[in-house]
Protein backbone atom coordinates (compact mmCIF):
# COMPACT_ATOMS: atom_id res chain seq x y z
CA UNK A 1 0.00 0.00 0.00
CA UNK A 2 2.67 2.60 0.55
CA UNK A 3 4.51 2.45 -2.75
CA UNK A 4 0.81 2.53 -4.04
CA UNK A 5 0.36 5.70 -2.05
CA UNK A 6 3.66 7.19 -2.79
CA UNK A 7 3.03 6.70 -6.69
CA UNK A 8 -0.60 8.01 -5.85
CA UNK A 9 1.04 11.31 -4.72
CA UNK A 10 3.52 11.69 -7.81
CA UNK A 11 0.68 11.10 -10.30
CA UNK A 12 -1.02 13.96 -8.61
CA UNK A 13 1.89 16.31 -8.98
CA UNK A 14 2.23 15.10 -12.48
CA UNK A 15 -1.43 15.56 -13.37
CA UNK A 16 -1.17 19.02 -11.97
CA UNK A 17 1.69 20.14 -14.01
CA UNK A 18 0.25 18.29 -17.18
CA UNK A 19 -3.50 20.06 -16.45
CA UNK A 20 -1.53 23.58 -16.40
CA UNK A 21 0.14 22.41 -19.43
CA UNK A 22 -2.94 21.73 -21.36
CA UNK A 23 -4.51 24.92 -20.29
CA UNK A 24 -1.31 26.79 -21.41
CA UNK A 25 -1.44 24.78 -24.75
CA UNK A 26 -5.22 26.27 -25.35
CA UNK A 27 -4.28 29.79 -24.40
CA UNK A 28 -1.66 29.57 -26.79
CA UNK A 29 -4.10 28.16 -29.48
CA UNK A 30 -6.81 31.04 -28.29
CA UNK A 31 -4.16 33.90 -28.88
CA UNK A 32 -4.27 35.04 -25.06
CA UNK A 33 -0.37 35.78 -24.29
CA UNK A 34 -1.55 38.29 -21.18
CA UNK A 35 -2.46 35.78 -18.58
CA UNK A 36 -0.87 32.37 -17.53
CA UNK A 37 -2.08 28.50 -17.25
CA UNK A 38 -2.33 29.70 -13.77
CA UNK A 39 -4.23 32.61 -14.15
CA UNK A 40 -6.50 31.01 -16.11
CA UNK A 41 -7.58 28.27 -13.95
CA UNK A 42 -8.37 30.95 -11.26
CA UNK A 43 -10.65 32.34 -13.60
CA UNK A 44 -11.74 29.07 -14.37
CA UNK A 45 -12.61 28.35 -10.47
CA UNK A 46 -14.58 31.46 -10.41
CA UNK A 47 -16.48 30.87 -13.29
CA UNK A 48 -19.94 32.64 -13.03
CA UNK A 49 -19.51 33.42 -9.32
CA UNK A 50 -19.07 36.54 -7.16
CA UNK A 51 -16.75 35.33 -4.23
CA UNK A 52 -14.45 36.65 -1.96
CA UNK A 53 -10.45 36.21 -2.36
CA UNK A 54 -10.72 34.61 1.37
CA UNK A 55 -13.02 31.97 -0.23
CA UNK A 56 -10.57 31.14 -2.68
CA UNK A 57 -8.24 30.73 0.12
CA UNK A 58 -10.43 28.75 2.00
CA UNK A 59 -11.41 26.43 -0.63
CA UNK A 60 -7.67 25.37 -0.72
CA UNK A 61 -7.03 26.90 -4.57
CA UNK A 62 -4.61 29.03 -3.89
CA UNK A 63 -2.61 30.47 -0.78
CA UNK A 64 -1.19 33.77 0.33
CA UNK A 65 0.60 36.56 -1.45
CA UNK A 66 0.19 34.12 -4.65
CA UNK A 67 -3.84 34.39 -4.84
CA UNK A 68 -3.15 38.70 -4.50
CA UNK A 69 -0.74 38.82 -6.95
CA UNK A 70 -2.71 36.67 -9.76
CA UNK A 71 -5.65 38.72 -9.05
CA UNK A 72 -4.30 42.24 -9.29
CA UNK A 73 -2.98 40.88 -12.59
CA UNK A 74 -6.02 39.27 -14.02
CA UNK A 75 -7.56 42.90 -13.06
CA UNK A 76 -5.32 44.87 -15.07
CA UNK A 77 -5.79 42.14 -17.60
CA UNK A 78 -9.48 43.23 -17.78
CA UNK A 79 -10.48 39.64 -16.80
CA UNK A 80 -12.18 40.69 -13.33
CA UNK A 81 -13.61 43.14 -11.57
CA UNK A 82 -12.70 43.86 -8.08
CA UNK A 83 -15.34 45.40 -5.73
CA UNK A 84 -14.58 46.74 -1.55
CA UNK A 85 -17.95 45.62 0.45
CA UNK A 86 -19.93 48.22 1.60
CA UNK A 87 -20.08 46.50 4.76
CA UNK A 88 -16.74 44.98 5.27
CA UNK A 89 -14.02 47.32 3.83
CA UNK A 90 -11.49 44.51 4.51
CA UNK A 91 -13.60 42.26 2.13
CA UNK A 92 -13.26 42.64 -1.75
CA UNK A 93 -15.51 41.04 -3.75
CA UNK A 94 -14.25 39.27 -7.37
CA UNK A 95 -16.47 38.86 -10.27
CA UNK A 96 -15.50 38.03 -14.26
CA UNK A 97 -15.66 40.70 -16.34
CA UNK A 98 -17.27 39.63 -20.00
CA UNK A 99 -13.47 39.08 -21.37
CA UNK A 100 -12.94 36.72 -18.23
CA UNK A 101 -16.33 34.63 -18.85
CA UNK A 102 -15.35 34.43 -22.70
CA UNK A 103 -12.53 32.69 -21.48
CA UNK A 104 -14.05 30.35 -19.17
CA UNK A 105 -16.64 29.21 -21.41
CA UNK A 106 -13.60 28.22 -23.98
CA UNK A 107 -12.50 26.41 -21.11
CA UNK A 108 -15.50 24.95 -20.40
CA UNK A 109 -15.87 23.89 -23.85
CA UNK A 110 -11.83 22.08 -23.99
CA UNK A 111 -12.74 20.50 -20.62
CA UNK A 112 -15.84 19.24 -22.37
CA UNK A 113 -14.15 18.03 -25.69
CA UNK A 114 -11.17 16.62 -22.89
CA UNK A 115 -14.49 14.42 -20.99
CA UNK A 116 -15.91 13.32 -24.05
CA UNK A 117 -12.63 11.89 -25.09
CA UNK A 118 -12.14 10.29 -21.82
CA UNK A 119 -15.95 8.83 -21.63
CA UNK A 120 -14.95 6.82 -24.99
CA UNK A 121 -12.16 4.89 -22.97
CA UNK A 122 -12.89 1.27 -22.88
CA UNK A 123 -12.61 1.78 -18.96
CA UNK A 124 -15.54 4.04 -19.35
CA UNK A 125 -17.08 6.53 -16.42
CA UNK A 126 -17.25 3.61 -14.18
CA UNK A 127 -13.20 3.89 -13.62
CA UNK A 128 -13.50 7.61 -13.68
CA UNK A 129 -16.65 7.36 -10.51
CA UNK A 130 -14.04 5.24 -8.67
CA UNK A 131 -10.59 7.28 -9.47
CA UNK A 132 -13.02 10.31 -8.16
CA UNK A 133 -13.94 8.83 -5.09
CA UNK A 134 -10.73 7.53 -3.93
CA UNK A 135 -8.95 11.37 -4.51
CA UNK A 136 -12.16 12.68 -2.63
CA UNK A 137 -10.67 10.08 0.33
CA UNK A 138 -6.85 11.07 -0.07
CA UNK A 139 -8.40 15.00 -0.21
CA UNK A 140 -9.98 14.13 3.26
CA UNK A 141 -6.81 12.88 4.84
CA UNK A 142 -4.50 15.40 3.77
CA UNK A 143 -7.27 17.49 4.91
CA UNK A 144 -7.76 16.51 8.29
CA UNK A 145 -4.21 15.89 8.78
CA UNK A 146 -3.43 19.66 7.80
CA UNK A 147 -6.10 20.62 10.92
CA UNK A 148 -5.84 18.20 12.98
CA UNK A 149 -2.41 16.67 13.06
CA UNK A 150 -1.02 13.10 12.51
CA UNK A 151 -3.28 10.23 13.27
CA UNK A 152 -2.14 7.78 15.63
CA UNK A 153 -2.44 4.30 14.07
CA UNK A 154 -4.48 1.82 16.44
Amino acid sequence: MTQTYLDTVRLIERLHRHFLDVLRTELRRLGIEDINAVQALLLYNIGDNEVVIRDLKDRGYYHGSNVSYNIKALTESGYLTQERSPHDRRSVRLRLTDKGLALCAAIRTLQDELATTLDSDTQGPDQLSLTLNTLQRLERTWTDFVQYGRVRSR
